[in-house]
C-alpha cells in the first residue's frame, strides 16, 4: 500500500497507514455511518427485550433490571435499581442531547426564523394535542388517564431511519421538516414531563437546582468553555433535580440550554491563524526531520487551541455525545423497558382501553393531527411547504410521527410505574410504532416508484422508435 494518494486537483495528500484494529472496526464504522443504523439497533434491542420477557429466563431477566446499585458521596446516598439508573441517570444524557438539538435548531436551524419554524411547530402541536384527546376519550376515566402524554411523542431515530431506507427518492426538505417536527415534539414532551409527571416538590433541593443553573449561566456569560466545568455542575444539577421531585432527566435539558453556542474565532480568523501555525511548523523541519520536538509540540498545541476556539462548545458536545446516545444509551433503555410478558389471552389485551388509546392516539391522532395542522397553517398563508415537498410527503411524515417508541415508553413508565397497566401501554406503543412505520413507508414509497416509471417510459419509447 502506498503512503500517499492524489486529490482531484492532482496534489499529493499524505495518507495515514491503516492499523490492524482499523480493519477489524471497519464494518462497525460503516454501520454507524448509516442513517438507518440507530433505528435498526433500536428494533434489535426491542426484539431481544420482548423475547427475553417471554422466555424461560424471564424471571432472571426481570431480576437483572431490579438489581440495586448505590452511589454515596459524603452525606448523599442514592440507591436505585439498575432500571432506574438507566431511566433517571443515563436518559438524562439523552435529554441533554435533545436539549442541545433544540437549542441548535432555534439558533441556526429550521427553527431560527418565524417563517421556517411555523410549519413544524404548528404541525407538532397538532400531532400532540389530537393524540392526547383521542387517548382520553377512549380511556374515559380512572387510573389509565395518567397516560395521556404517551401518544404525544415521536421517536426521531426510528422516523428518520424509515426515511433513510427510502433513500434519495425522498426530498431533502421532508427530512428537514420531519427532524424539526420531532425536535419540537421532544420539547413538548419535556414540558409535559416537567409539569404533569412531577411528584411532590422538595423546595430546598429545587432551590439548590436554581442556584446551580444560575452558576451555569454565569459560567457561560464569563466565557468559560471547558466541558469539565459544565460536566461537574451538570452532575450537581442532576442530583438536585433528582432530590427535588421533578424528574431527573429534566436536568439534562436545563444543562443543554446553558452550554455556550458562540465561537471565539470566526472562520476567517481561524484560517489565517491555522495557516500561520502550519507554515511555522513546516519551517522548523530540516530535510524532513523535526528540528525541535518541543517546538513542534508547541505548534500542534497552538493549532489544537485554535481549532477548539473555532468550535462552539454546544456543537462540539452534541457531536461527542450523539454516538453514545444513539448506539448505547437508547438501545440500553429499550432493552430495559420494551420487554413485556404476554400472558393470558392476547385478544383480551388488545381490547383494553389503554392499549386502544395508545394505538389509535399514535396511529390515527398523529397522522390526522399533523396533516390537518400543516394544511391549516399553509392554507392561512403563515407558512409554505419546503422545496420539493408535496402534500403526500407531509401525510407520509405524519404517519411516521406515530412511531412513539423511546419517548412514549419513557412517559409510560412515569405514568404507570410498575403497575399492571404499564403492560397494556407498552404493547400499544410497540404495535403503533410498527403500524406507523410500515404505513409511512408505504405512503411515501409508491409515488416515488410511479414518478420513476413516468420518467423512464418516454425514454423507452424513444429507444424503440
Amino acid at each position: 500500500m502506498g503512503a500517499s494518494q492524489h486529490d482531484p486537483a492532482g496534489a499529493s495528500v499524505a495518507r495515514i497507514p491503516a492499523r490492524p484494529i482499523d480493519h477489524i472496526l471497519a464494518p462497525f464504522r460503516e454501520f454507524t455511518r448509516s442513517s438507518a443504523s440507530s433505528g435498526v439497533l433500536l428494533i434489535a434491542a426491542a426484539v431481544v427485550a420482548m423475547v427475553m420477557a417471554n422466555s424461560p429466563w424471564s424471571t432472571d431477566w426481570e431480576a437483572l433490571w431490579h438489581t440495586e446499585l448505590s452511589i454515596s458521596l459524603g452525606p448523599l446516598d442514592i440507591s436505585q435499581s439498575l432500571l432506574h439508573w438507566i431511566n433517571d441517570g443515563l436518559m438524562a444524557i439523552f435529554f441533554l442531547v435533545v436539549g442541545l438539538e433544540i437549542k441548535r435548531e432555534v439558533l441556526v436551524g429550521e427553527l431560527a426564523s418565524v417563517r421556517r419554524a411555523t410549519l413544524p411547530i404548528v404541525a407538532a402541536a397538532g400531532g400532540a394535542v389530537l393524540p392526547a384527546v383521542i387517548f382520553l376519550v377512549i380511556v374515559g376515566g380512572g387510573e389509565g388517564t395518567r397516560g395521556w402524554g404517551i401518544p404525544m411523542a415521536t421517536d426521531i431515530a426510528f422516523a428518520l431511519g424509515v426515511l433513510a431506507i427510502l433513500g434519495s427518492r425522498i426530498p431533502l426538505g421532508l427530512r428537514v421538516f420531519l427532524a424539526a417536527l420531532a425536535i419540537v415534539d421532544d420539547l413538548l414532551a419535556v414540558l409535559v414531563i416537567a409539569i404533569f409527571y412531577t411528584a411532590d416538590l422538595y423546595l430546598p433541593a429545587l432551590a439548590a437546582a436554581g442556584v446551580i443553573v444560575g452558576a451555569l449561566l454565569a459560567a457561560n456569560l464569563l466565557g468559560v468553555r471547558r466541558p469539565l466545568v459544565y460536566g461537574l455542575l451538570g452532575i450537581a444539577l442532576w442530583m438536585a433535580v433528582f432530590q427535588s421531585g421533578i424528574h431527573a432527566t429534566v436536568a439534562g435539558v436545563l444543562l443543554a440550554f446553558t452550554i455556550p453556542a458562540r465561537t471565539r474565532l470566526d472562520s476567517d480568523a481561524f484560517v489565517v491563524r491555522a495557516r500561520a501555525i502550519v507554515d511555522d511548523f513546516e519551517g522548523r523541519t530540516v530535510g524532513g526531520e523535526d528540528a525541535s520536538t518541543e517546538e513542534h509540540h508547541a505548534a500542534l498545541w497552538e493549532l489544537e487551541d485554535a481549532a477548539e476556539k473555532a468550535q462552539a462548545p454546544m456543537l462540539s458536545m452534541e457531536h461527542t455525545l450523539q454516538p453514545w446516545t444513539v448506539f448505547l444509551i437508547v438501545p440500553l433503555f429499550a432493552l430495559a423497558n420494551a420487554g413485556v410478558a404476554i400472558r393470558g389471552d392476547l385478544a383480551d389485551m388488545v381490547v383494553e382501553p389503554v392499549f386502544l388509546g395508545v394505538l389509535l392516539g399514535l396511529v390515527i391522532g398523529k397522522q390526522v393531527g399533523i396533516s390537518l395542522a400543516a394544511w391549516a397553517v399553509v392554507r392561512l398563508g403563515l407558512a409554505s411547504l419546503p422545496d420539493g415537498v408535496r402534500w403526500r410527503h407531509i401525510y407520509g411524515a405524519a404517519w411516521l410521527g406515530g412511531i412513539g417508541f423511546t419517548m412514549s415508553l419513557f412517559i409510560a413508565g412515569l405514568a404507570y410505574g410498575d403497575g399492571p397497566i404499564l403492560s397494556f401501554a407498552k404493547v400499544g406503543i410497540l404495535a403503533a410504532s410498527i403500524v406507523a412505520g410500515i404505513g409511512g413507508y408505504l405512503v411515501l414509497r409508491p409515488r416515488s416508484r410511479d414518478r420513476e416509471r413516468r420518467v423512464n417510459v418516454p425514454v423507452k419509447r424513444m429507444v424503440g422508435s
